[in-house]
């Protein structure tokens, strides 16, 4: 019976072995695996079994079982019995053999079987193996690479046989016809070679140490002999490469005189194979091979056959590399292998080969050359170090070559020779300074470059880098290098060829400088009498200061070169070390906190030049600053290329020959400069200049004598003169040296004492500049036409003028030339081409004026004014910068300027007030007829009384007082009679001369109360409508004064205008659409307040007639309602009327029909709920707001509510859309957000900021308009305000409690979720709120709808939030309305269902354990189903709870509770995989609070660890330790927890389905084997192969692993 049921597991994991998902694959073969742990033997015989009787099963899953039998022969060979064993190697050998074909993993499988079981049972596998190789006929491939791999697996088990093989197979190799069984006897002779000198080189271990080389000789030799001579000339590439890589190891087993023999032929006929093939791994392999069995047995004949040998393996070197494979880079080294055994038995005709062929003009033969030469240094170091000096001198025709593949490989060679001693011997330093010239190479070529294949060279691998990287290496790992570079390197410091390698010499001296340092100070000085070459101190010492200048060119030479500065201090001056140890670190470390991008170079170089005159101080030698200065003129040339390196070089000669005290040195270098400048670079007379003008600070004297002897000089004549560096100058150079010389006075000026420079200027400075300044032809001064030396001219009169300005005696200074220098400026000045500014001479002239003009003597006011004029005229003439049009003046000033309507307005009114005058004089009224036009004229002539022109506004009041009485005469009144209210208007008239627009608009507004008293009534519209033209006016005087006049009628005859109220609103609103002027908003609002005053309802209907979306005026015209309190209230009560009382929506046919959720708003409300929006946004509605704040609360929740989902009217849809993508309104009219957005402007301004900005941070807002998440957001709102609005709650509480009789569903959904939300806070206590509410939701537990009873249960829920003390006082009615929820039938979705758990889940841990007892097993068997419910919500809430139940047992746990608990943990642990977070947490929960109730400590424990929240479960291993746990506590549920698992082998999800197979298995191999009885191993193996197609790869993997586990059972 367990052999039968082993084989049945073996075989079914067996037939899963051809699952088309790898993973699973793989699962099987460990399973498989498993069972071979446990019972080696019969998983075996089953496969083997297996394999015979399915002989049709595809070759790849016959290699697998193969392979699997492999794996398990491999570690358990030695459990094996013989028959066991001789069935394997029968199999194997028959499956091997079963075909034909070659090369098939198959084979291969079944040859490695047969490998593994030899390892023990050699003699068996090898008579099997035997009996397949008979002699005269061919064998099978696999029996040949079967004994080939025998042979390297097991050489002391093999090597006896191996004479009895070779006689046996060597009449096989001339029946083999076939090139693939000629490769196999190959690859077999190969390895039976290696094998046996394996087995020779480790006698005294062999078993048998009296096995000599000779048993194999005549073998092999007539093996190699089929081999060359006849297999070698064959036309397959594979097979000649077989031959020759068994030829390497065969040349060692030869006989030494055949071996001898054969040379003559072998070495060439492997040699042609080059030319043969492209991959010449093998080839070179073997061929070194054989070269080291020729040098082993002293071959004379490698000798004849060295000549050809080097050339070809030359030339195979010399072959460029494509690539950088593993292959390619092996045959390389191979080919290099085998010159290192030449080089060891042949030194000299190596390098006779070699040496020669340096000096061909081919890269490739020079570059391949080199890397032999590079290579033979390393490998035969000892052959090599006599022939030192001949390498040291082949290397000099490389040095001159420029390719740059040459110039890497020359480097790299340099290389080897630095490891070996070779740059010690004479000729090394030209070895060092190729390196160093390499370094020196510019940066920016090298990426650019190309090799020959046209592949970019890479920055790493550019010469320069390499040069780079191996100069600094050599320094710093090479330690017999220390004294050849040292200080020999110094050396390249100062040649300018060299600047490019500052860097990488600076970073080599300096490790080189520091590790003498460590060896002791005197070793670190430098002997300057034995090294003649090297650079001075002084020279050392300018170059590094000159170059840190520029201290980020060179990969950041400045820092190196100081900090090289720094450790040679003890050569250039012993007594520096103390400062420079202080100031070159500050230095380095001002660098290290800037950038390229951020240094700056002036305050850099003033940094220098101060580090260089406390250097100075410090040794305060005469001498040595003289020899510093006269190096520092010397190395002037080195810097023609680089400027800004030159100039800063010559302010450190100035600075230098401030420090020297020897006159005649300091006149001397002057004059040299003066006699070396390189004038015609005007860049370099900044330099100069600077240089004089710093050495004017402690030898002005000298300076200028030597200035002016130079200026007197033949210099600066256009003729030859006795200088010879100066003959023949042409007019151009004198001028560029004579702009020079006067930048040197401006600069000695600038920077030399001012008591003792300013008391030359007049005297010397001044007529020395005009001297260089001014030309004299024929004794007449001509005006030089040269700009740069008018410039410079300006800049150093500049500089003067300065000097003079900023000096403590500028007061007493008495400038004579004054005028004159303020003259000639004016010249420069107004000699600059008014166009465009090209040069800054025009900036320097004026600032020099402005230095000037302080001085005495005081300029004449004339001058001082022809010097302003000219200076504005200079720069005001200049063209604009090109810029757009800027129409400020004419928008703003042209009015007032240059108007032409103002006197034709002047004039009309002029005309009409005669007009008018004259037909009141003749009027003649015989009855009383009305004045039909006055309200029109009126209208048109009252706001002229604001105009721009005073006579304007006088000629209006006259017009406006004639119509007046034009109207009284119409009424009957003579001509002379005078009416007191008319007469004002004559009073009004002379204030309206006044221009302060307070004054004028008041007295527009008294003219318009004396219009109002006399018009009548029927004339008032007219007016009005006139009026309202007038808005528009563009005179904004006159539009602000019809604003004033209009506000005032309304005000005084507004009573009288209600049927006219929807026209006027409707006017008003055209108006603002029309005119935009800032003005005329406030007074329209103005003007609907005083109408909304006395007309109210009136007023908020035509309004709420105005079209939707309400535009921008319409809704500034509904804050203007909210500008008084009491009318506030009143609108805001019409306006909550219209949402409250309306129907909200209309439910078109189709919704009827039930089609589609389509439902309409109706557009009354909806207008209501914008405008409430308005209003209530305005801050003056405060107060009205916060009387009806419960009011509004309440109707704007519940028409939220109302209107989710709830659509626009067609017509306003396509307004919306248009609206949205045209104007820039930002608010939405769709009806529920308008409803929301009224709700936040309710609560800001009733001052619920906090339960506004609580709803944004928590997406509430977003929530409240989307029909899914409407709920979630109505119990957010009540949160907020619970938290935030306390106060408020009553009211709105007794507001909300009153509509649970509404007819709307959804209203009722609203106020119960908003209520159930309340009991969750502890603001219900606080106002004795919880009774009421918790009546409220009793009593709408019978709703007819049930997302109103799931609500009442989450508010009942709530109160174990809000009131845990009353939870036990009303346990019993929560309780039952809990219980009742459970059983709720009526719910299809059962959401009731839910809900009641949930609560239950809140709620049970405070009720009394008396209350729950008897309902504890009910509630369990309840739940029980949702479980596995398909909805991740029931299934986590039911699991949660079950864990409560378990909680309210703890310490007191009944039996039939104690089954549930029982039989709920399988699928507990189960879920710990669902695919929802949620569910795995829950379970993880429920787990913990069962596992008391079971009482088994390590149970918990192991709960308590991997279960802990937060914590990462690895579920493989927390089921192991369970399943561990319970099978020693429990070991009787094994059977109920195995069928228990069997239901969940069908479940919905994978992760369960998974996880089912898993936890049986880890169920079976915690369980004794005595409990097996429980489980039916029947149904349970069919049950795991059922799972064993199943479609998740998953679930087969564990399904597989499971069945490997099975043979505890077997």
């Amino acid at each position: 019976m367990t052999e039968s049921y082993m084989k049945r597991l073996s075989f079914a994991l067996l037939d899963a072995v051809t699952d088309k998902d790898p993973v699973v694959q793989e699962q099987v073969c460990s399973a498989l695996c498993s069972l071979g742990e446990l019972r080696p033997a019969e998983m075996l015989r089953a496969c083997e079994e297996y394999l015979k009787q399915h002989d049709k099963l595809a070759h790849p899953y016959r290699a697998m079982v193969l392979r699997t039998m492999e794996t398990v022969l491999s570690s358990h060979i030695y459990k094996l019995d013989k028959d066991t064993a001789s069935a394997i190697i029968l199999l194997a050998a028959n499956e091997m053999t079963r075909t034909k074909e070659l090369g098939c993993d198959w084979q291969q499988a079944a040859s490695s079987v047969l490998v593994a079981v030899g390892k023990r049972f050699t003699n068996q596998v090898m008579e099997e193996v035997l009996s397949r190789f008979q002699p005269g006929l061919l064998p099978h491939c696999s029996v040949l690479q079967t004994l080939s791999s025998l042979s390297v697996s097991n050489a002391f088990g093999m090597v006896p046989f191996l004479p009895s093989i070779l006689s046996t197979m060597l009449p096989m190799l001339s029946m083999a016809k076939q090139d693939a069984m000629r490769v196999m006897f190959c690859c077999a002779l190969q390895h039976f070679s290696e094998s046996t000198l394996e087995y020779l080189a480790n006698l005294d271990q062999a078993p048998d140490p009296t096995v000599r080389r000779d048993t194999f000789a005549a073998d092999i030799f007539s093996a190699y002999d089929i081999l060359f001579h006849q297999w070698l000339q064959t036309r397959d590439a594979k097979l000649r490469l077989a031959v020759v890589a068994a030829l390497g190891p065969m040349s060692h087993l030869l006989p030494s005189e055949k071996l001898e023999e054969q040379l003559p032929k072998l070495l060439p006929g492997v040699l042609s194979l080059y030319k043969k093939h492209a991959e010449t791994f093998q080839i070179s392999k073997s061929l070194g091979q054989i070269l080291e069995a020729a040098v082993s047995l002293g071959s004379r004949t490698l000798e004849v056959q060295l000549d050809a040998l080097l050339a070809v393996l030359h030339s195979q070197v010399c072959v460029p590399v494509e690539s950088s494979s593993p292959l390619v880079m092996g045959s390389r080294n191979e080919v290099l292998r085998c010159f290192t055994v030449l080089a060891h038995c042949s030194p000299d005709r190596l390098l006779a080969f070699l040496l020669p062929r340096l000096d061909t003009n081919n890269e490739r033969l020079r570059v391949g050359t080199l890397h032999i030469l590079r290579h033979v240094i390393n490998s035969a170091a000892a052959q090599m170090e006599a022939k030192k000096p001949f390498v040291l001198s082949s290397m000099r025709i490389p040095l001159l070559d420029n390719n740059n593949k040459v110039k890497r490989a020359v480097v790299q060679v340099i290389s080897a020779m630095a490891h070996h001693g070779y740059l010690e011997q004479p000729g090394g330093e030209a070895m060092i300074e190729y390196i160093v010239q390499q370094c020196a190479l510019p940066p920016e070529q090298e990426p650019e470059k190309q090799n020959l294949e046209g592949e970019a060279l890479a920055t790493e691998d550019s010469v320069r880098a390499v040069s780079i990287s191996t100069l600094y290496l050599v320094s710093t790992t090479v330690d017999r290098m220390s004294d050849v570079l040292w200080p020999y390197l110094l050396e390249f410091l100062t040649p300018v060829r060299f600047t490019a390698a500052l860097t990488p010499l600076c970073r080599s001296l300096v490790h080189l400088a520091l590790k003498r340092q460590e060896a002791g100070t005197d070793t670190l000085l430098v002997q300057y009498n034995t090294h003649t070459n090297l650079p001075s101190p002084y020279a050392v010492t300018t170059r590094l200061l000159v170059v840190s200048s520029s201290p980020y060119l060179g990969n950041g030479r400045g820092a190196a070169s100081l900090r090289l500065l720094k450790v040679l201090q003890q050569n250039i001056h012993p007594l520096l070390a103390q400062r420079w140890d202080t100031t070159i670190p500050l230095l380095l470390e001002y660098l290290d906190e800037h950038t390229e991008e951020t240094l700056s170079l002036k305050e850099w170089e003033e940094k220098l030049l101060m580090f260089l005159r406390e250097t100075l101080a410090v040794v305060s030698d005469n001498v040595w600053t003289c020899q510093l200065s006269l190096e520092m003129c010397k190395q002037l040339p080195y810097y023609n290329g680089t400027p800004q390196e030159k100039n800063f070089l010559y302010k450190c000669i100035g600075t230098t020959l401030v420090a020297a005290a020897s006159k005649e040195v300091v006149r001397k270098h002057l004059q040299e400069l003066l006699e070396t400048a390189r004038y015609q670079e005007e860049v370099e007379h900044e330099g100069l200049a600077c240089c004089f003008g710093i050495c004017a600070i402690s030898h002005l004297e000298d300076t200028l004598a030597q200035l002016e002897d130079f200026v007197k000089s033949d210099v600066l004549r256009k003729s030859s003169g006795i200088f010879s560096i100066f003959k023949d100058r042409s007019e151009h150079e004198v001028e560029k040296v004579k702009s020079a010389l006067i930048l040197c006075y401006g600069h000695i000026v600038a920077r030399a004492p001012r008591e003792l420079v300013l008391a030359k200027v007049e005297s010397d400075i001044l007529p020395n500049m005009f001297q260089c300044f001014n030309n004299k032809v024929l004794g007449i001064k001509v005006e030089t036409k040269d700009p740069a030396l008018k410039l410079s001219l300006v800049q150093s009169l500049c500089m003067v003028s300065q000097t003079a300005c900023s000096s403590a005696q500028s007061g007493s200074f008495h400038f004579s030339r004054k005028a004159e220098l303020v003259a000639q400026m004016m010249e420069f000045i107004r000699a600059e081409p008014t166009d465009s500014l090209t040069t800054p001479l025009r900036k320097k002239a004026m600032l020099t004026c402005t230095h000037l003009v302080s001085l005495e003597p005081p300029l004449e006011e004339q001058t001082q004014a022809d010097v302003i004029h000219g200076c504005l005229r200079s720069v005001m003439a200049l063209l604009p910068e090109p810029q757009e049009e800027d129409d400020f003046c004419q928008e703003h000033l042209s009015p007032w300027i240059k108007s032409p309507r103002c006197h034709e307005r002047a004039r009309a009114l002029g005309l009409c007030a005669h007009l008018l005058r004259y037909f009141l004089e003749h009027l003649q009224v015989s009855a009383l007829v009305p004045f039909h036009n006055l309200g029109l004229l009126v209208g048109l002539f009252s706001p002229r009384c604001a105009d721009l022109w005073p006579s304007t506004r006088q000629e209006a009041v006259d017009c406006v007082h004639s119509l007046l009485y034009l109207q009284l005469s119409y009424e009957g009144f003579s001509r002379e009679h005078r009416d007191e209210v008319a007469e004002r208007l004559l009073i009004l008239r002379d204030s309206l001369m006044h221009a302060d627009a307070a004054v004028l608009f008041h007295a527009c507004h008294s003219i318009a109360q004396i219009i109002a008293k006399r018009l009548p009534p029927d004339q008032l519209i007219s007016l009005l409508l006139t009026m309202f033209e007038g808005l528009g006016d563009p005179d904004k005087n006159c539009s602000r004064a019809a604003t004033v006049m209009i506000n005032c009628l309304l005000k005084e005859r507004g009573a009288m205008l209600k049927e006219k109220v929807p026209e006027i609103v409707s006017v008003l609103r055209s108006k603002l659409q029309e005119v935009h002027e800032e003005h005329i908003l406030p007074a329209v609002q103005h003007s609907v307040y005083l109408l909304a005053s006395q007309h109210c309802t009136t007023v908020v209907s035509s309004l709420l007639g105005s079209p939707l979306p309400f535009d921008s005026h319409t809704c500034a015209l509904w804050r203007a309602l909210a500008m008084e309190p009491r009318l506030t209230a009143q609108v805001l009560g019409l306006l909550l009327e219209k949402v409250s009382r309306d129907v909200p929506f209309k439910e078109s046919r189709a919704f009827l029909l039930g089609s589609t959720p389509d439902r309409v708003a109706t557009l009354l409300p909806l207008a209501a709920t914008c405008a409430l929006y308005e209003v209530v946004s305005t801050p003056a509605s405060g107060t009205a707001v916060l009387d009806l704040y419960p009011q509004l609360f309440v109707a704007l929740l519940l028409r939220v509510s109302c209107t989710v989902g709830v659509q626009l009217p067609r017509n306003l849809q396509a307004k919306e859309r248009r609206g949205t993508s045209t104007t820039l309104r930002t608010r939405s009219l769709e009806p529920c957000s308008s409803a929301v957005d009224a709700l936040q402007a309710l609560l800001l301004r009733g001052g619920s900021q906090d339960v506004v900005q609580f709803m944004e941070l928590e997406g509430g807002w977003k929530l409240l308009r989307t029909s899914t998440g409407h709920e979630e957001g109505v119990t957010q709102l009540a949160s907020a305000m619970a938290k935030c609005a306390g106060p408020r709650l009553p009211l709105v509480t007794k507001a909300l409690l009153c509509t649970q009789s509404s007819v709307y569903e959804i209203q009722r959904v609203t106020s119960t979720a908003f209520l159930a939300e309340l009991l969750s806070s502890n603001v219900v206590n606080d106002l004795m709120l919880l009774e009421s509410l918790l009546d409220d939701l009793l009593a709408r537990q019978k709703d007819s709808s049930a997302s109103v009873r799931r609500l009442v249960l989450r508010g009942l829920a709530n109160t174990a939030s809000s009131s845990p003390d009353k939870v036990r006082t009303h346990g019993p009615q929560l309780l039952t309305a809990m219980i009742s929820g459970l059983d709720d039938n009526d719910d299809p979705h059962r959401l009731v269902a839910l809900e009641a758990m949930v609560g239950l889940t809140r709620l049970l841990d405070l009720m009394e354990p008396w209350d729950l007892r008897s309902v504890l097993l009910h509630m369990a068997i309840r739940i029980r189903p949702f479980f596995d419910s398909e909805k991740v919500e029931f299934r986590t809430a039911s699991i949660r709870l079950f864990g409560h139940l378990n909680k309210a047992c703890h310490g007191d746990c009944e039996d039939i509770f104690l089954e549930q608990v029982v039989g709920g943990l399988v699928p507990l642990l189960l879920h710990l995989q669902d695919p929802q977070a949620p569910v795995a947490s829950a379970c993880r929960f429920t787990l913990c609070m069962c596992v008391p109730n079971l009482e088994c400590a390590e149970l918990a424990t192991a709960f308590q660890k991997h279960l802990q929240e937060g914590r990462s479960l690895h579920f493989g291993e927390f089921l192991n330790s369970t399943c561990k746990h319970l099978m020693h506590h429990f070991p009787d549920l094994l059977g109920r927890l195995v069928s228990t698992n069997l239901f969940y082998f069908k479940s919905s999800w994978e992760g369960v389905r998974a996880a089912a197979p898993m936890f049986t298995g880890f169920l079976v191999l915690h369980a004794e084997p005595e409990h097996q009885p429980q489980v039916d191993l029947e149904q349970l193996l069919v049950a795991l192969q059922l799972l064993l197609r199943d479609p998740a790869p998953r679930v087969r993997e564990k399904a597989a692993e499971t069945l490997g586990r099975l043979v505890k059972f077997a």
